[in-house]
């Protein structure tokens, strides 16, 4: 295997890649378990794809800011090693598909001379850090949440507390009470208060989507900022240690909290303080400098209607007197490489380069001087980027399904396709519609986020005698509802895939003729309520004359096949014995390390996991339970009577013992000693077998 050529001056970076091009070559030569192997490169951003030999690989992008020239820079290595298409995220995160496994060090590398990373951008980790993408313009906004969030995202990189949880953690900063980041189905979401003239934010913890969605519980109606980071990471050493490890679909943190009750798990989250680094964090803020776009010299124009209709459609006036900023629809998310560099141009010329990526799959244009809209608006429809409808009802948001996705049950992006020719051709009238959005997932997991729109659909399998057709689960009513509260759509009934079109024209039908004035879609939908839209749909769902074309899913040529494959994104790692000590002999090495470098919090983290890796190898020895942290520190001593005969006290005393001391040089030097000299007696202990 040839190693990759690096320009990075980052050695951390650098060192990063070097372990994946050295793992991978571990795993090549059958040197480590597939399982292991697969937990190391989620937490790098590589993603095992439907397609068998391939991988998707995620690319991480705080706040979805992205530059003109990192726009280029994934282009190019989009085009070099997958299939050319840039995929934009409900994470603000870009994905490239059919990238080799070999090649993925090399593609990082290159995607780092541009300051952009894929650690942690999957697995067990804590992703993307999601923001608004008007905060910093909104004129809403108590104030801008960007480097908050920024330092959020800085600190957790790379730090030892969140590499290997029971699941991953997701973290939004909205710029206003609007709540556009979707707070409420956040494991811990951020909207910026102040009060007395401090600034800091509404916290809401333990919300989530997916096949059991779930709203988050307020915890402080306000926490100043510096108070933030040590609250999230409290918040994160309990579900580490608490979190279930075993059942992949219990082990998200809103399940930790539906169980235990809110009271219990702050309880728990207070009894971390003492072992936090520090009980408050400064985050230094820098007023935005905004760097505009040279003048432009006058060009005329032909103000038509649909420069009109995108301007009232695409186009935000910002805080900032005399700046616009502009969106961008893009169909399934979806960017063909060879499309970026004229992206890139406009924006070097009519913006102030600050572009961000959106929770709705749609880039947005900020800074605009409100002299260059009629030229920015010339440029884009020349480069065919001026679609009306930003984030509107036919700027769609679909996962990526059954075309590379490895749980996709329906195909998102072909039905995506569809009805958005079907709005746009028949509904024009409706693009200039608030609060009315479709989204579409592929599957219950809602990476589409199905469960939050006013229209969703879920792509789901029928059976109609011995055969299978592609099915689609129909839901109507979600939303955000601002001050951190929001609605998850009912679920209304399933359809044959093919009748999808058919049952979104009678929504909207229905819809125009009975409305009343000005009333939205969701105070529409409660005044008929549920029953009524299954009674008027109904006849829709009927399976008995189904056509061969009803066996066929969008975007599909052949006949449908169900065939879900092992979700890796938040799946679970099965350890061997054998990797368990390996693994707790790496803490180790990394703990003195940290010790070396005088990060004594890091340290002691190190320390922990030492020893609680050696304890669940000894207990997986035995076949004990080892479904939580917290089962493997009181599973040790009744499955080890001898342990306090040697060490003079408990396993589970000894481990606690970091949350009774602040993270100072003497107490991680004596904790790093306690670990090594357990891990030495567990690995002797399992060599010479039970007795």
């Amino acid at each position: 295997m040839q190693s990759f050529r690096t320009e990075l001056e980052n050695p951390v970076v650098e060192k990063d890649i070097l372990e994946l091009e050295r793992k991978i070559f571990t795993f090549r030569n059958n040197q480590m378990d597939g399982e292991k192997f697969r937990s190391l490169r989620l937490a790098r951003g590589v993603y095992g794809q439907r397609q068998e030999g391939v991988q998707m690989v995620r690319i991480k992008l705080p706040m979805g800011k992205i530059s003109a020239q990192q726009w280029r820079r994934i282009a190019s290595v989009a085009h070099r090693y997958g299939n050319g298409n840039l995929h934009l995220t409900t994470r603000q995160d870009i994905q490239l598909h059919y990238v080799k496994l070999d090649d993925t060090p090399t593609l990082w590398a290159e995607l780092e001379q541009d300051d952009i990373t894929m650690r942690e951008a999957c697995g067990n980790t804590i992703r993307n850090i999601t923001t608004s993408h008007v905060a910093g313009i909104d004129p809403k906004e108590a104030f801008d949440p960007t480097p908050y969030a920024d330092a959020v995202f800085n600190y957790f990189l790379r730090n030892p507390i969140c590499q290997d949880m029971g699941r991953k953690i997701k973290i939004s900063f909205s710029s206003s009470p609007q709540d556009r980041a979707y707070s409420f189905v956040h494991d811990l979401g951020f909207i910026p208060k102040i009060e007395n003239g401090n600034r800091g934010f509404q916290i809401l913890l333990g919300g989530g989507i997916g096949a059991q969605p779930i709203h988050a519980q307020e915890v402080y109606s306000f926490l100043k900022v510096e108070e933030t980071i040590p609250f999230m990471e409290a918040v994160i050493r309990v579900f580490d240690r608490y979190g279930e490890r075993n059942r992949r679909n219990k082990a998200r943190l809103k399940f930790l909290v539906q169980s235990w009750g809110i009271e219990k798990f702050l309880e728990a989250v207070a009894s971390e303080v003492k072992g936090l680094p520090q009980e408050e964090y400064p985050i230094h803020v820098e007023e935005e400098s905004i760097q505009l776009p040279a003048e432009l010299t006058a060009d005329t124009l032909d103000i038509d209607a649909a420069f009109e209709r995108w301007k009232a459609t695409n186009v935000f006036p910002q805080k900032q007197a005399g700046l616009f900023s502009v969106g961008i629809p893009i169909a399934q998310g979806n960017i063909p490489w060879e499309r970026v560099e004229s992206l890139a141009q406009i924006i070097e010329t009519y913006t102030g380069n600050d572009t961000r990526l959106t929770i709705g799959q749609s880039v947005f244009l900020r800074h605009v001087p409100e002299t260059h809209l009629p030229q920015l608006y010339k440029a884009l429809k020349e480069n065919d980027w001026a679609r009306a409808g930003f984030h509107k009802v036919n700027d769609i948001v679909a996962c990526p399904g059954t075309d590379t996705c490895n749980l996709g049950i329906g195909s998102s992006m072909g039905l995506s396709e569809e009805l958005q020719r079907v709005l746009e051709t028949d509904y024009p009238e409706m693009l200039s519609e608030e609060d009315l959005e479709i989204k579409i997932s592929g599957c219950m997991n809602a990476c589409g986020q199905h469960t939050l729109a006013q229209i969703g659909f879920q792509g789901m399998s029928i059976k109609v005698g011995t055969q299978t057709a592609p099915a689609t689960q129909i839901l109507l009513g979600g939303g955000r509802l601002g001050e951190g509260k929001g609605r998850f759509a009912d679920k209304v009934l399933k359809v044959p895939a093919r009748k999808s079109p058919e049952a979104l024209r009678w929504i909207l039908d229905h819809f125009k003729s009975h409305r009343n004035p000005g009333e939205a879609f969701n105070p529409y939908y409660d005044r008929f309520g549920k029953n009524f839209f299954y009674q008027g749909l109904k006849h829709l769902s009927e399976t008995e004359a189904l056509t061969p074309e009803d066996f066929i899913d969008w975007g599909a040529e052949k006949r449908y096949e169900k065939a879900i494959g092992i979700g890796e994104c938040a799946g679970v790692t099965i350890d061997l014995i054998q990797t368990l000590f390996f693994e707790a002999q790496e803490a180790l090495e990394a703990g003195k390390n940290a010790f070396s470098e005088n990060r004594f919090a890091d340290a002691i983290y190190q320390s922990y996991n030492t020893q609680l890796r050696a304890a669940k190898g000894w207990l997986t020895y035995l076949e004990q339970k080892t479904n939580s942290q917290q089962t493997i520190i009181e599973g040790l001593d009744p499955n080890c009577p001898e342990f306090k005969e040697t060490f003079g006290s408990s396993f589970e005393q000894l481990i606690l013992k970091r949350n009774q001391h602040a993270p100072d040089e003497a107490f991680a030097k004596a904790y790093l000693n306690q670990a090594e000299l357990i891990l030495e007696w567990l690995q002797q202990k399992q060599a010479n077998g039970k007795s």
